[in-house]
């Protein structure tokens, strides 16, 4: 699948050099088309309403990616406006190139489009940050040829320039992964040489290193060589060389020639000669000093930052420095999370609970995720978040469900877990079609994984915590059908002598508390473990726990299990229960 995807690359490479100017479209055919009136064009419409404001919205980075849909109409887009433009152009060229993209590629389900400034790119795959970095790609190059007796030359003092970009782009402090280079040459014609490298601002330095460096090794003696100008445009990295200022204001990155005057001839090491040293030394040694202060304040003021970020939005006055520092390490972005969710749009919606509404969303990288927004206007929910949050990031175990991230911008309180695509038990047990898909091997599965979830929080985690809201609705399902338990807001953490509490805040579900905590607030392990035999006796049955106070015949399971003993729980019993 690389291979055709990258064959497909540079066949359409080398017709796109030919094109004097932007806008490059890429039609990737191989992928297929779509039809007029689909799912899958109205997916694309609903991204490029919003995909121009989102990619202009924040100035630090000029850059947007999301999705919308499901499988197997689901659509990805991505768009990154070049470093040196400003918010009103970079929206005005991404709807520019969404424009072309319709009109050049009907139809087309994968699609990219190069103009100047700015990349967008739609596909029905998502855009991980790993090799191979050539997919959809279009390299141009200036025709005219050098010299023979200037090309080697020419081509050091440029691969010097562009590996100096490469490393000031990776390293860019103000997010945006992008840098500019201007280097002297000795050559009446054309005196300077310019370059440009940049990578979208989600990528590390380590990767946005890897992938200039990926398409810079593949692509430069192929395309470039004895040639006066050149650049190569990626979805994820991009990099340009010329003879001529090609971007707007002031190089960030300026060289020197490579080599200097010739050192003075050697003398006898005179007192003035010591002195003249020492003051070279000084010279040197002070400025390099200087900017490793400078660079471990700015780090440290940063970690603060977070810090104090984390501790102040959540107010949380009984914390650790390690709770503070579990947060900060998972914080993301407010405007990642609206692209990602089509800016909680009703499309991506999952569904609501205590805490708030769920979202489905798309990281950059292609990553799942399950978004929860608690609602700004109330104050429900925020303990909940507050203990969920600094729970779950301190636990890991296979079948406890994995926090990503938590947004805490502008009064938003938002938390972003793994996706899970079988949604949450109940939606499949308590279902008479979806139900059948449950055979007796699969709900053996579930019910252990459960147990082992729960032996994880009251044994083996280094906090001794009991859930105190464990029911169908809070196991989710993998695509596998693997349990994963959520919904942490109402745990208690245990010291690890300590065998119950007993509290005046009776909080959870009525009909899978256990009687003595329902009554008397008397919470333990086995509130947990009287949680997890209803949770298996409606896995076992296929029927929902109801418990009813108006009518005699209206039992629930644990009443129906004791009054009719061994009856109920027989494999022909079972059977019909199934079946209903």
């Amino acid at each position: 699948m690389v291979v055709v995807a990258t064959l497909v690359a540079l066949t359409l490479l080398s017709t796109a050099a030919l094109q004097a100017q932007p806008p490059w479209p890429i039609c990737e055919t191989s992928s297929g088309n779509y039809t007029k009136n689909s799912t899958y064009k109205a997916n694309i419409e609903y991204l490029a309403s919003f995909l121009p404001q989102y990619a202009s919205s924040n100035p630090n980075y000029l850059f947007a990616s999301g999705s919308s849909g499901i499988s197997p109409d689901v659509i990805y887009a991505i768009a990154l406006c070049r470093g040196d433009t400003n918010a009103s152009s970079c929206a005005t060229c991404v709807a520019a190139a969404i424009q072309a993209a319709g009109e050049v590629c009907p139809l087309v389900k994968t699609v990219t489009i190069y103009d100047d400034p700015c990349i967008v790119r739609f596909s029905e795959q998502g855009f991980p940050i790993r090799p191979p970095y050539d997919t959809g790609m279009t390299i141009t190059w200036n025709y005219e040829n050098l010299s023979a007796a200037v090309a080697p030359s020419f081509e050091a003092a440029t691969a010097r320039l562009v590996n100096a970009t490469v490393e000031y782009a990776a390293a860019d402090q103000t997010t945006r992964r992008f840098g500019t280079g201007e280097a002297p040459f000795d050559d009446e014609e054309f005196p300077k040489i310019y370059s440009l490298a940049q990578c979208t601002p989600d990528m590390t330095a380590d990767q946005c290193r890897s992938c200039l460096w990926y398409i810079i090794g593949r692509f430069t003696k192929e395309f470039f060589a004895g040639k006066k100008g050149g650049r190569v445009l990626g979805v994820r990295c991009n990099y340009r060389f010329e003879t001529y200022p090609f971007f707007y204001g002031r190089p960030l990155l300026q060289l020197q020639p490579p080599n200097g005057p010739s050192p003075a001839p050697a003398s006898q090491a005179t007192g003035e000669g010591i002195t003249d040293n020492r003051s070279k030394v000084v010279a040197i040694a002070v400025p390099t000093i200087a900017a490793v202060l400078i660079t471990f304040i700015a780090c440290w003021y940063c970690l603060w930052r977070r810090r104090r970020l984390a501790a102040k939005a959540l107010q949380l006055k009984s914390t650790t420095p390690d709770d503070i520092e579990s947060i900060g390490s998972l914080l993301l972005d407010l405007s990642t999370l609206r692209v990602a969710t089509g800016d909680f749009s009703e499309h991506k919606r999952l569904g609501e609970g205590g805490f708030g509404v769920v979202y489905k969303g798309d990281l950059p990288d292609g990553q799942e995720i399950a978004v929860k927004r608690l609602a700004q206007t109330s104050r429900q929910g925020i303990e909940e978040l507050k203990t969920e949050l600094l729970l779950v990031a301190k636990l890991n175990h296979n079948n406890l469900v994995r926090l990503i991230g938590v947004c805490l911008e502008e009064n938003e309180k938002i938390l972003a877990y793994e996706y899970m695509p079988n949604r949450s038990l109940d939606t499949i047990l308590f279902d008479a079609e979806k139900a059948k898909e449950l055979d007796w091997a699969q709900r053996f599965k579930i019910i252990s994984g459960i147990a082992r979830g729960l032996q994880y929080l009251h044994e083996d985690s280094q906090l001794k915590i009991v859930h105190r809201d464990l029911k169908a609705s809070n196991v989710l399902l993998d695509s596998a059908y693997n349990p994963k338990i959520s919904d942490f807001g109402l745990a208690k953490i245990f010291g690890r002598d300590q065998s119950h509490v007993v509290t005046n805040r009776i909080a959870g579900t009525y009909g899978y508390m256990s009687p003595e905590y329902a009554m008397r607030g008397q919470c333990s392990m086995k509130s947990d473990v009287f949680s997890f035999g209803v949770l298996v006796l409606e896995i076992v049955t296929g029927r929902r726990n109801y418990v009813s106070y108006n009518s005699e015949q209206d039992v629930d399971l644990i009443n129906l299990r004791s009054s009719r003993g061994e009856e109920t729980m027989s494999p022909t019993t079972v059977s019909k229960m199934l079946i209903l």
